[in-house]
C-alpha cells in the first residue's frame, strides 16, 4: 500500500511540475463550458435588416420602430431603392429586408388589409427561416393591434428566398465542413511535426542541415499541402455531384480561396509545433483548443451575431471563420472577388503572422 501512494504522489508530482500542462487541464474546461454554454443557442439576435419603406407614413414608421426596438432585429440600413438592396445583399451587410408598398397606410386607413415583402438571404437556410419567422410574427402582433379581432383583414407576407429557394441545408454546411475538414488535416497533422523531431530525438540531424529555418518549415509543409489539395479536389467534387452543391461563382477564384486557406492552416498548425513541448500538448491545442472553437465560433453551425461581444471578438481570429465566409459567397451567391477581398486578405495577413512566429520560434528552440 505504501508503494501504492508512492506511485500516486510521484504521478502528482510530474503533472505539477509541467506548468503547461496544468494550465490546459485546469483552463481548458473552463473556457469550453463558456464557449458551449453562450455559443450553442438557437435564439437569433440583432440580426441586419434593411428597411424599404415606400410609404414614408406614420403607420410604416410604427412598424419599423416596433421591429427595431425588440432584440431580434436591428435596423442597420433604410434603402431607397430595389438596386440598393441587391447590393446590400451581395456585401453581406443585411440578412433580411422588409419592403413596405406605397399604400400600405392608405389600405390601412381604409380599413382593408395590406401587403408588405420579406426579402431574406437564404444562402444560411436555417437562420433564414428563424429569422423569417420572427419577422412574421412581429408584423403579425402589429396587424393584430390595428386590426384587433379581424383576421381577414390583416397584413398579408409574402417572402422571398434569395440564393437558395429550396431552403437546403447542404448549402449551408458544405462550405463549412470543407473548411473543417481542411482545417484538421492541415493543423492537426502539422502542429505535432517538429514537436516530435525533438521527442525522437532527430532533431539534431535538422541543427546540422545546412538550411534555414523557413526552408525546413516550408520542407515539413509541402507534403501535407499536397495531400490538403487531394482532399479538397475529392470533397469539391463530393459537394457538386453528392450534395448537388453548385459553385455558382468562378470555379478558380474558389480554388485560390481554398489554396490560401490550406496555406493558412499549415502555417498555424507549425506554429502550434514550434510552441509545443509534447506531441500531446501539440494535440490538445489542435483538437480541444482549436477544433472546438471552429466548429462552434466560425459561423458553421450557429450565427455569430448572436453571440455575446467577447465570443465575436474570438471569431476574428480563426481562419475558418473567414474561409467559410468566402465559400458561401463564392459558391452559393456566385460573386466574384470584389466581394471576398477582404477576407482574403486577412488570411493572407494570418498566414504570415503565423509563418513569422514559427520561424522565429523555431530559432529560439535552435540556440
Amino acid at each position: 500500500m505504501k508503494q501504492f501512494f508512492a506511485f500516486v504522489e510521484k504521478e502528482f508530482y510530474h503533472i505539477f511540475r509541467d506548468k503547461a500542462t496544468m494550465l490546459i487541464i485546469l483552463l481548458m474546461p473552463v473556457v469550453q463550458v463558456l464557449i458551449f454554454g453562450f455559443a450553442i443557442t438557437t435564439d437569433i439576435q440583432n440580426t441586419e435588416i434593411g428597411i424599404l419603406d415606400l410609404s414614408g407614413t406614420p403607420d410604416s414608421r410604427a412598424l419599423v420602430q416596433k421591429i427595431d426596438a425588440g432584440p431580434y432585429f436591428q435596423v442597420t440600413a433604410r434603402i431607397s431603392s430595389t438596386d440598393q438592396l441587391e447590393s446590400l445583399f451581395k456585401k453581406g451587410d443585411i440578412k433580411i429586408a422588409l419592403v413596405i408598398p406605397p399604400d400600405f397606410s392608405d389600405d390601412m386607413a381604409m380599413g382593408q388589409g395590406t401587403q408588405v415583402q420579406l426579402v431574406t438571404d437564404a444562402s444560411n437556410p436555417n437562420e433564414a427561416s428563424i429569422v423569417n419567422g420572427y419577422l412574421q410574427s412581429i408584423i403579425g402582433a402589429y396587424s393584430l393591434e390595428r386590426y384587433p379581432g379581424d383576421a381577414p383583414k390583416s397584413t398579408s407576407i409574402e417572402t422571398r428566398m434569395l440564393y437558395n429557394p429550396q431552403l437546403k441545408s447542404a448549402y449551408t454546411f458544405v462550405p463549412g465542413v470543407i473548411g473543417l475538414v481542411l482545417m484538421l488535416i492541415c493543423t492537426l497533422m502539422t502542429s505535432v511535426s517538429i514537436v516530435r523531431e525533438r521527442e525522437l530525438g532527430t532533431m539534431e540531424a535538422l541543427l546540422v542541415a545546412p538550411s534555414k529555418p523557413i526552408c525546413i518549415i516550408f520542407a515539413k509543409t509541402v507534403p501535407y499541402f499536397a495531400v490538403s489539395l487531394f482532399n479538397l479536389l475529392v470533397i469539391i467534387l463530393l459537394s457538386i455531384f453528392a450534395f448537388d452543391v453548385p459553385i455558382r461563382g468562378s470555379f478558380l477564384m474558389f480554388f485560390l480561396a481554398s489554396i490560401t486557406y490550406i496555406f493558412t492552416s499549415l502555417c498555424l498548425g507549425i506554429f502550434i509545433s514550434t510552441v509545443s513541448r509534447t506531441q500531446q500538448i501539440a494535440m490538445i491545442i489542435s483538437l480541444m483548443g482549436l477544433m472546438l472553437p471552429t466548429v462552434l465560433l466560425s459561423g458553421l453551425m450557429f450565427p455569430i451575431e448572436s453571440m455575446p461581444a467577447v465570443l465575436q471578438g474570438l471569431s476574428y481570429l480563426l481562419p475558418a471563420r473567414w474561409f467559410i465566409e468566402m465559400g458561401r459567397i463564392i459558391m452559393i451567391k456566385g460573386l466574384g472577388f470584389g466581394y471576398i477581398w477582404m477576407q482574403w486578405t486577412i488570411l493572407m495577413g494570418m498566414a504570415v503572422v503565423f509563418l513569422g512566429l514559427s520561424v522565429r520560434g523555431f530559432k529560439v528552440r535552435l540556440t
